[in-house]
């Protein structure tokens, strides 16, 4: 059987993050790739340069081409960037039955950059989230939709708890913007589940966020339960940034044809 993911995202020139990170991590994972292009950037490991979006219509009928003739058994979003961008995949979704939706709510790339209106925000919150499987925000975003200043892995509870009340069915807040180990917290709803390992002393995190939600995604496709789900995420995503790539003057890629023992 053919696995069928989608990742909805902008594209990285760099090659690191973005739906390059997304198709390479399937790839990694033996899953068939597909993407929806929401933006080109013009970036590297040092900055953005540059961002051009797609118009919503355009993004409208990529998901349509797909869906229609080779099919979607589940799928991502990443950078989506405008508010009409968002409502045009949040009205996909509603229309098309999708098994397995996992939300990225990415804001701000590694670097520091704003990748999102604040009207935006607020239609992630409105319109995406509520119609996702899983919300994989990290700290700086978890902030921002929940609303709680994260400090320690309490406060995580505390937001992933809040986000989880707009509507999607789990919430898992990536820790690695804290000081100490890399922890994550999901939330389905009943009960929390914590993911640790230790932090690795590199410069090489581009596209890391990118990366575990993809790989998510496609362990949920391949059969997992959601918890067995993102331990294997995190193992793979936890390796890859152990054998990162010194590419670059800035935060080197993700190595994602690294093998998990």
């Amino acid at each position: 059987m053919i696995l069928r993911a989608l990742t909805i995202a902008g594209s990285d020139s760099g090659g690191g993050a973005g739906i390059q990170a997304d198709l390479k991590t399937f790839t990694a994972f033996r899953v068939y790739g597909m993407s929806v292009l929401t933006a080109v950037t013009a970036q590297n490991t040092v900055r953005v340069h540059g961002i051009e979006y797609i118009s919503p219509r355009l993004v409208g009928l990529q998901f349509e081409a797909v869906m229609t003739d080779i099919g979607v058994d589940g799928l991502k979003t990443g950078m989506l960037g405008s508010t009409a961008i968002i409502q045009e995949v949040a009205g996909k979704l509603r229309d098309n039955a999708i098994a397995i939706v996992v939300v990225d709510p990415v804001m701000v790339s590694t670097g520091g950059d704003a990748l999102i209106e604040e009207q935006g925000v607020k239609s992630i919150k409105a319109d995406l989230i509520p119609l996702s499987t899983l919300v994989t925000p990290n700290i700086p975003e978890a902030e921002i939709l929940s609303g709680v200043k994260i400090r320690d892995f309490e406060d995580m509870k505390r937001a992933a708890f809040e986000i989880h009340r707009l509507g999607c069915g789990a919430v898992l807040v990536k820790g690695g913007h804290l000081t100490e180990d890399a922890v994550d917290i999901l939330f389905d709803g009943d009960r929390f589940s914590r993911f640790s390992a230790p932090r690795i002393k590199t410069s090489n995190t581009h596209g890391t966020g990118c990366t575990y939600s993809a790989a998510v995604l496609a362990c949920l496709l391949l059969g997992n339960p959601l918890n067995e789900a993102v331990h294997a995420a995190k193992r793979y995503v936890t390796a890859a940034i152990r054998e990162g790539l010194p590419l670059g003057k800035g935060h080197g890629p993700l190595n994602h044809c690294v093998r998990v023992e």
